[in-house]
């Protein structure tokens, strides 16, 4: 059975839950969707949040957007069930759950404009607080930014502005719940970059839960409250976006949310540190390296003779540090804007630093303990 973290994100902060509370909009108790031979999903339990945005990430295939299409109705669970406001929803269908949907196409109505594709879902359930359905519209286009549109055809406006009318449309009935599916996939990428901005305020300032579905790791760190990071069906992990960037739970999550330096070795000494970290010493190929372990980790507690995985980022590795020193070549530079990122060799291994200057030749980095998080014992 697969196993997700359930910590409070902080409290304080419209659409965010407070800390302890029991409210969950969203609960998946063990679902699994298969599809023959195949596994989509796999055993996933998760718990979002009244108001917490919450985003599902990782590779092609590997079930986010089925787990999604499962919340909304448009899959049912081979096993497990799908509870929204505690309650199982088996059985019932999208359009009776109380959720609203905004696809990687838009599917807008061609023939439609911008004022009637956003009220269209209102020809089945009046509008939410007592407002007129024309009243409605005209605020949520005012919301979105496309005032003084409503009579545009959907083919008179641009990527950006066909993704916000879908928004606004999924949002007229004032649904519990926003289901979001690479909505912003086709977008460029400064596009994307603002457009994201401006659907994290739109979200916070309505306070409505919402699932996002990305295979962008920038964009789910950037825009989430929780992040789970999904692999062959199942949860790798699930967290805050800097607690999962900053201690991966597996080589895997390690590798998909940023660029990594994964490294195994040899323990050869284990120690208590004056912060209670466990200073374990690694060899690599005769090279000894210090390593901190949170003595809370979930991992089991490195011992003589295990292989020890860790990771280190690159914008850990410092230029002539003293800790952890390591003699690299380098073969290549890539000019990123405010960083360089360098591609080292050493000992036959590719390492990854970021640093401020480029780097050239042979140079000698290292990095703190604490900055190297283990992912693996053996």
């Amino acid at each position: 059975m697969s196993t997700v973290a359930d910590s409070d994100p902080p409290a304080g902060t419209p659409g965010r839950a407070a800390p302890g509370t029991t409210d969950r909009a969203v609960g998946l108790d063990s679902v699994t969707r298969r599809y023959a031979e195949t596994t989509a999903v796999d055993d996933v339990s998760l718990a979002i949040r009244e108001g917490e945005f919450f985003t599902l990430v990782g590779p092609s295939g590997c079930g986010k957007t089925t787990t999604l299409r499962l919340v909304g109705g448009f899959e049912s669970p081979t096993t497990g069930a799908v509870r929204l406001a505690g309650e199982d929803v088996a059985g019932v269908p999208p359009e009776s759950r109380d959720v609203g949907v905004v696809f990687q196409s838009y599917a807008l109505f061609p023939h439609m404009t911008v004022r009637e594709n956003v009220g269209y879902g209102l020809r089945f359930s009046d509008p939410p607080g007592g407002v007129s359905t024309a009243g409605r519209v005209e605020n949520l286009l005012e919301l979105v930014d496309l005032e003084g549109m409503g009579d545009r055809d959907p083919d008179e406006l641009s990527g950006g502005q066909r993704q916000r009318v879908a928004l606004a449309r999924a949002l007229a009935p004032g649904p519990r719940v926003l289901l979001l599916d690479e909505p912003m996939s086709a977008l460029d990428a400064q596009l994307r970059e603002r457009l994201r901005v401006q659907l994290r305020s739109i979200q916070t300032e309505l306070g409505i839960t919402t699932v996002y579905v990305t295979h962008d790791q920038e964009e789910a760190l950037a825009i989430s409250d929780r992040v789970a990071v999904m692999r062959s069906g199942r949860v790798e992990q699930v967290g805050r976006p800097r607690e999962i960037y900053r201690r991966p739970e597996s080589r895997f999550v390690a590798e998909f949310l940023g660029d990594n330096n994964v490294l195994t070795g040899e323990v050869v000494d284990v120690a208590t540190g004056t912060d209670d970290a466990l200073r374990t010493t690694v060899s690599l190929d005769g090279t000894r390296l210090e390593v901190g372990v949170d003595p809370e980790s979930h991992l089991p507690r490195p011992t003589t003779g295990d292989r020890l995985t860790f990771c280190v980022r690159p914008d850990a590795l410092t230029v002539d540090g003293v800790t952890n020193a390591l003699t690299a070549v380098v073969e290549s530079t890539e000019f990123l804007g405010e960083t360089t990122r360098t591609h080292l060799d050493w000992q036959g291994r590719e390492l990854l630093a970021r640093t401020a200057r480029p780097l050239e030749g042979t140079v000698r980095l290292g990095f703190d303990p604490g900055d190297a998080h283990p992912v693996s014992v053996e």
